[in-house]
C-alpha cells in the first residue's frame, strides 16, 4: 500500500509535531496541533492522515480522551492508580500501561490532608517530567473503575439450541450468573478475572484474563488472592536484595549475647515462620520477692529490611501475610520470612529483645529494649508444651533446661494472667475453625481450634512486650503506631441492645461502656445454649481495630495504650514499631551493609507518615482477613460438596425478607434457605426481632434458632450452601400454585414488618443477570 505523502503546504514535520507534544504542558490533541500550526482545510485532513502514520509507526501513542504523547512516554494528563505509601510520600502508576518495559512510578503532589488519597484510589492527574522521573499533580478523583468479578465460565443452552456463556461469580454474596459477551481464550470451565460492563439488564462480562483451573491444587485460595488482588509473586529486584539481606553478618557487636538463656518459641503445630521467643525466671531482687523477670525475643527484621529499600516497599505495598490452609503469601521472601528472620532452634538469630520486670500481682513495673543476639532450646508446638507442663515431663528431643523453662514461663504466667483478670478485657471466646490437609492436598479433616493453656500463655507475654512498647516509645516522645479500638458506637449499642430484647435482656444505653459490661452479659447466659450468638452479637457491636499514630487506647483489651512489636516477620506495624525503638534509644547496629540501605531506624519522613501509612495497612489486614475467611468457607463447602442431600444440624445466623441463613454445627459456613422454599404461607420480615414470621404465626425462624436442614449444594467456588427444609417438596414450595386471599406481595403492614412476596423479594429489585 502507498504510503501518504507528507509534503502538504503548511503541514509541520513529524519531528515539529513530537517538540510540541513533549514541551506542552497540557493535553495535546488533534486540534490543540492544528491550532498552534495555524492549519486550515485540507491541511487538517493532511495532519489527521500524518498522525495516523506516527501512531502506526510507533512515534506517538494515542491516550484517552484523543490526546497524543511521545511513544513509550506518559501522557500530559493521565488516569493514575495509588500504588504505594511511603512516609508521607504518595506513588502512583498508569492505571492502563502498555509502554515497553515496568510501568513508570509517578510522586503525586497532593495538596492538603482534605480528601487525601489512599492506595487504589484512581486520579486524572497532570504529569510532569522533573529530573529523571515523573511527578503528577491531581486533577480530581476518579469513581473506581468498572467492577471487576472473579468467576467460572459455565455453558447453558439458550433459545433454538444455540450455547450460551456465562460467568458464574466465585462471591457467594453475588445471586446471579452474568452473560459473557467476550470469553477470549479461556475455555468453559476455567477460572477468570471479568470486566463488567452495562447496566441493569443489559450487563454483560468480558474476560480480561484466564486465572486456571478452579481445580487444581491451591486453586481455593488462589480463588482468593485473584478476587482481592492479593501479591503473591516477589519481583526480581525484592528477591536479588533479599539474597543480598540474608548473607548480613551477625554477631555481638551493638547487640546483647542472650545465647546462654534456655529462650524458646511455643507456636502453632504447623507455624511456618517463628517471630517470637520467652523466657522468665524468678526475680532475686530483694524489692521484688514473688515477682518475676522475663524476657520477649522478637525477631530483628528491623535488621534485614532496610527502610526505602525494595524489600521495604514490598512488604509496605502487602502489608502483612496472608494464612491460607493450603499456602501462605508472606510479607517477606521466604529467604528471610522461614530463613534468617525466622528464630529456630540451635541457630545463632538476631533479635529484639525486651525485657520485663513482673510483680507478684502481675504488673510489669519496668522494661527496657535492646538489640540482642540469641540461639533457641526448641522450637515447641503449644499441644507438646500443655502435655509436657500437665504431664511434668519433658519430649525426649529436648536439652535439660527446657522442662524447667517452662515451668517458669507457666508460674510467672499466672501472674500476668491474674492481672488481666482485674483489668476485665473483653472475653469472647469464640471458636475458630482449623483445616486439616493431607499430603495430596485433600481435605482431611474440619474442626475448631482447642484452646489451649499455652495459648493463653503466649498471648499474655505478648500483650505485656507490645504494652511495653508503646510506653516505651511514648516516654521518649517518639512516634508511635498504635493498635487502636476504640469504644462501641450508640448505634451500634442501640442495634445489641434491640436484638437483646428479643431474649428477653435488658441493656441500659446510660451505663458507662466497659468489656466488663460484655463480660457480664457473657456470664449471665454461659449456661444457655444461645450463648455462642450473643457472643456474636457482642462482636458486630464492636469497632474494627486499626493502625494510627493518634493514641485511643485499645477498648477490648482495657489498655491505655498498645501497639504491635511482637510480629515483624508477618506485620508491616510491628516492624515500624522496631525502626522506632531503633530511632528512640539508638539501637542502631555497626556496618555498612553492601547493596543495603544503612539505616534501620525509622527516619523523619515515615514518622511524619504514620498517619497514612496506618490507614494502608488498617485498609490491607482487612482485605486479608476477608480473603483468609472466604477460603475457609470454600473448604467448608468442599468438604460438604460429598454430603449433599443428607441432613445436617445447623444454626440461624441471619435473616433477610428473602430468606434465612445458617451455619452448619462444628464447621461453619454459611447457607441460605430462600424464602421460597420455607411454606406455601406468606412471610413477614420482623427487621428488629432478626425472624421471619409465618403469616398465620403457625412458624417462625429466628437468629439464634437451631434447627435440622437438608444440604441441597455445596459450592467450593463461591463457600456458598445452600439448604432446604427437610420436609420441602421436591423444588420447594415454590412450585405450588400463588396465594390468592388478597395479601399484599411487598411494602409493610401496619406494625411495621416487611411484608414478602411470593418469590421472597420485593418489587423493586431487578435482576442483573441469570438469577441463580
Amino acid at each position: 500500500m502507498k504510503k501518504r505523502s507528507n509534503n502538504s503546504p503548511g503541514l509541520p514535520s513529524s519531528q515539529q509535531i513530537l517538540d510540541f507534544i513533549t514541551a506542552s504542558d497540557q493535553p495535546v490533541g488533534k486540534r490543540e496541533i492544528a491550532k498552534h500550526f495555524a492549519l486550515h482545510g485540507n491541511d487538517k485532513i493532511a495532519l489527521k492522515a500524518l498522525l495516523k502514520d506516527m501512531t502506526d509507526e510507533g512515534l506517538v501513542d494515542l491516550a484517552p480522551g484523543r490526546a497524543f504523547h511521545k511513544h513509550g512516554g506518559l501522557p500530559r494528563v493521565t488516569v493514575l492508580r495509588v500504588a504505594a505509601i511511603e512516609g508521607s510520600n504518595l506513588w502512583a502508576v498508569p492505571d492502563r500501561w502498555e509502554g515497553a518495559g515496568p510501568a513508570p512510578r509517578l510522586r503525586v503532589m497532593e495538596q492538603g490532608r482534605k480528601g487525601a488519597l489512599g492506595v487504589g484510589d484512581r486520579i486524572l492527574a497532570r504529569t510532569e517530567e522533573r529530573g529523571s522521573g515523573h511527578v503528577a499533580h491531581p486533577m480530581k478523583r476518579l469513581q473506581a473503575s468498572a467492577e471487576m468479578v472473579i468467576g467460572v465460565l459455565v455453558e447453558d443452552i439458550g433459545p433454538g439450541g444455540k450455547p450460551i456463556v456465562w460467568l458464574r461469580p466465585a462471591d457467594k454474596r453475588a445471586r446471579y450468573d452474568f452473560a459473557v459477551a467476550d470469553k477470549g481464550d479461556a475455555d468453559i470451565g476455567d477460572l477468570v478475572r471479568a470486566e463488567l460492563t452495562g447496566r441493569g439488564a443489559a450487563i454483560k462480562a468480558k474476560v480480561i484474563d484466564r486465572i486456571g483451573d478452579p481445580f487444581a491444587p491451591k486453586s481455593l485460595s488462589m480463588i482468593a488472592i485473584a478476587r482481592h488482588e492479593i501479591p503473591h509473586v516477589f519481583g526480581a529486584e525484592t528477591l536479588a536484595e533479599a539474597g543480598h539481606a540474608a548473607k548480613l553478618p551477625l554477631t555481638p557487636d551493638g547487640r546483647e549475647d542472650l545465647r546462654d538463656l534456655p529462650i524458646v518459641a511455643i507456636d502453632p503445630i504447623d507455624a511456618r515462620d517463628h517471630d517470637d521467643a520467652v523466657w522468665a525466671v524468678p526475680d532475686e531482687e530483694p524489692g521484688n520477692k514473688g515477682g518475676f523477670r522475663a524476657i520477649v525475643a522478637i525477631a530483628d527484621v528491623s535488621y534485614y529490611v532496610r527502610p526505602d529499600g525494595a524489600l521495604d516497599r514490598e512488604a509496605r505495598r502487602r502489608g502483612n501475610s496472608v494464612y491460607f490452609p493450603d499456602q501462605v503469601v508472606p510479607m517477606l521472601p521466604e529467604t528471610l520470612s522461614a530463613g534468617v528472620c525466622s528464630l529456630k532452634a540451635g541457630q545463632d538469630r538476631a533479635a529484639m529483645a525486651c525485657h520485663l520486670v513482673i510483680d507478684k500481682h502481675g504488673k510489669v513495673t519496668s522494661w527496657r529494649f535492646t538489640r540482642a543476639l540469641v540461639r533457641l532450646r526448641a522450637n515447641i508446638a503449644y499441644e507438646h508444651a500443655q502435655a509436657a507442663y500437665d504431664s511434668d515431663a519433658p519430649r525426649d528431643d529436648w536439652d535439660a533446661d527446657v522442662l524447667p523453662t517452662l515451668k517458669n514461663l507457666w508460674a510467672c504466667w499466672t501472674l500476668l494472667a491474674k492481672a488481666r483478670a482485674a483489668r476485665a478485657p473483653l472475653d469472647l471466646d469464640l471458636p475458630e475453625r482449623q483445616v486439616f490437609l493431607d499430603e495430596a492436598g485433600g481435605i482431611a479433616e474440619i474442626r475448631v481450634r482447642d484452646r489451649l493453656d499455652s495459648m493463653r500463655l503466649i498471648e499474655d507475654y505478648m500483650i505485656a512486650a507490645n504494652v511495653a512498647a508503646a510506653k516505651a516509645l511514648e516516654a521518649k516522645k517518639s512516634p508511635v503506631m498504635y493498635r487502636i479500638h476504640e469504644p462501641p458506637s450508640r448505634e451500634k449499642l442501640v442495634s445489641l441492645k434491640d436484638y437483646l430484647e428479643t431474649f428477653e435482656q435488658s441493656f441500659a444505653l446510660g451505663q458507662v461502656i466497659t468489656p466488663a459490661v460484655f463480660n457480664r452479659l457473657i456470664d449471665g447466659f454461659s449456661e444457655d445454649d444461645r450463648l455462642p450468638e450473643i457472643m456474636q452479637a457482642i462482636l458486630r457491636s464492636q469497632t474494627q481495630a486499626y493502625y494510627g499514630p493518634a493514641n485511643a487506647g485499645h477498648f477490648g483489651l482495657a489498655l491505655g495504650s498498645y501497639a504491635h512489636f511482637t510480629s515483624p516477620i508477618r506485620r508491616y506495624a510491628d516492624l515500624i514499631v522496631h525502626r522506632a525503638l531503633v530511632d528512640s534509644y539508638k539501637l542502631e547496629v555497626p556496618g555498612k551493609p553492601k547493596g543495603l540501605p544503612a539505616r534501620t531506624g525509622l527516619g523523619e519522613a515515615d514518622a511524619k507518615g504514620l498517619s497514612r501509612i496506618g490507614e494502608a495497612i488498617s485498609a490491607l489486614e482487612r482485605r486479608a482477613m476477608e480473603a483468609e475467611r472466604e477460603t475457609v468457607d470454600r473448604y467448608v463447602a468442599a468438604y460438604l460438596a460429598t454430603r449433599t442431600g443428607e441432613i445436617v444440624v445447623a444454626r440461624i445466623t441471619g435473616v433477610q425478607p428473602f430468606g434465612f441463613f445458617a451455619t452448619v454445627d462444628g464447621l461453619g459456613g454459611d447457607g441460605l434457605v430462600p424464602v421460597s422454599t420455607l411454606g406455601s404461607e406468606r412471610f413477614f420480615y420482623d427487621e428488629a426481632a432478626r425472624s421471619l414470621d409465618s403469616e398465620h404465626g403457625r412458624v417462625s425462624f429466628t437468629v439464634g434458632q437451631r434447627i435440622e436442614l437438608r444440604l441441597m449444594d455445596a459450592n467450593p467456588i463461591s463457600g456458598a450452601l445452600r439448604f432446604e427444609l427437610p420436609d420441602a417438596p421436591e423444588g420447594g414450595f415454590r412450585n405450588r400454585p400463588p396465594r390468592r386471599d388478597g395479601v399484599k406481595k411487598t411494602g409493610k403492614d401496619k406494625g411495621g414488618k416487611h411484608m414478602v412476596g411470593k418469590r421472597g423479594r420485593p418489587a423493586n429489585i431487578k435482576h442483573k443477570g441469570r438469577r441463580r
